[in-house]
């Protein structure tokens, strides 16, 4: 079995190594730019690990770990222009450093890259690999429009944003479970248990995010907190807020959110206390808990060897032990 470094390794090298045409030089280049070192690169490491788990040798599995990387990399670039953010892991988005247009084109080339990586899989198990990855990319789509729809809505429920992360956040890390696990041989009920598994811990993985952003400790989490409550981002905290508070609160609560003109930390300080006196903290970590152990049900009820599921447990615990 390889570890999560070893598989990390692996993935860097296969990345460095994808050669792309020198022109025009305004479509490729963004891309070799948004695939430099610096991702965390989970989806493939995980879609690694779940062909291995099987025994399938992960060089049946690469084509795939390289899609679906390539892919992820290319919803960050229109993502980034959606949200107008200028900054992607510490330097420039492309949309930045180049503009809108650069963006969007190359990213929709990044796309089409990531089906011409997926083809060089195996023949015999491609069908259903590609079955995994359009249901999964349009799937991480919807996830988006819902997320850019619920921003003109004053209230979301829990039920709605969870299955906005679901799509959004969780299915990519499902999808490549799934699609390294039919790579690896794996039966189709035992590829649909490590799909569960990759929704449970990526559902945990948003909620802890969530959490962090309110709850975290700005020198530690790597940005400052309160970003989601300023902005007045649709989150667990704030779907449970919501939905828990009697009609007083929840006016308070929804007229905080609206007042542009506060001073932020006295915002972010008021918002809090509200959450405080709900529990919402408390009802967020107890959610995340629930989550990490029905991923922990779905390995379990693979009924291989510990040894064998462990690093996929290790990785669970990788994404949900963390201050950032």
């Amino acid at each position: 079995m390889y570890s999560f470094q070893e598989l990390l390794d692996i993935t860097e090298r296969e990345l460095s190594a994808l050669k792309y045409p020198a022109q025009p030089e305004r479509l490729y280049e963004p891309v070799a730019y948004s695939l430099e070192e610096g991702g965390k690169r989970l989806r493939p490491v995980a879609l690694l690990m779940a062909c291995d788990l099987f025994g399938g040798g992960i060089a049946a599995a690469k084509p795939a770990a390289l899609a679906v990387e390539v892919f992820h990399n290319f919803t960050l670039l229109h993502d980034d222009i959606m949200d107008r953010s200028d900054m992607r892991r510490g330097k420039p988005a492309v949309h930045t450093r180049w503009n809108d247009n650069v963006a969007i084109l190359s990213g929709d080339a990044m796309m089409i890259l990531a089906y011409r990586l997926l083809c060089g899989s195996d023949e015999a198990v491609l069908p259903r690999l590609l079955s995994v990855f359009n249901a999964t990319a349009l799937g991480v789509c919807e996830g988006q429009q819902y997320d850019m729809d619920f921003e003109t809505r004053d209230e979301v429920t829990v039920g709605e944003y969870l299955r906005m992360i679901e799509l959004k956040t969780a299915v990519l890390l499902a999808g490549a479970l799934k699609m390294g696990a039919l790579c690896g041989g794996a039966k189709d009920d035992e590829a649909d248990r490590l799909y569960r598994f990759g929704i449970a811990v990526g559902l945990a993985f948003q909620l802890q995010d969530d959490l962090l952003d309110t709850y975290g400790d700005a020198a530690v989490f790597g940005k400052p907190i309160g970003g989601d409550i300023l902005a007045g981002k649709k989150t667990f905290l704030l779907t449970t807020a919501l939905g828990t508070a009697d009609e007083a609160v929840r006016a308070r609560l929804l007229a905080l959110l609206g007042d542009g003109a506060a001073e932020p930390s006295d915002k972010i300080a008021s918002v809090r206390a509200i959450y405080d006196a709900l529990s919402v903290r408390e009802a967020t970590q107890k959610a995340i808990a629930a989550y990490f152990d029905e991923a922990e049900r779905m390995l379990d009820g693979l009924g291989l060897p510990g040894e064998r599921t462990q690093p996929l447990r290790e990785l669970a615990r990788r994404l949900l032990n963390r201050n950032r």
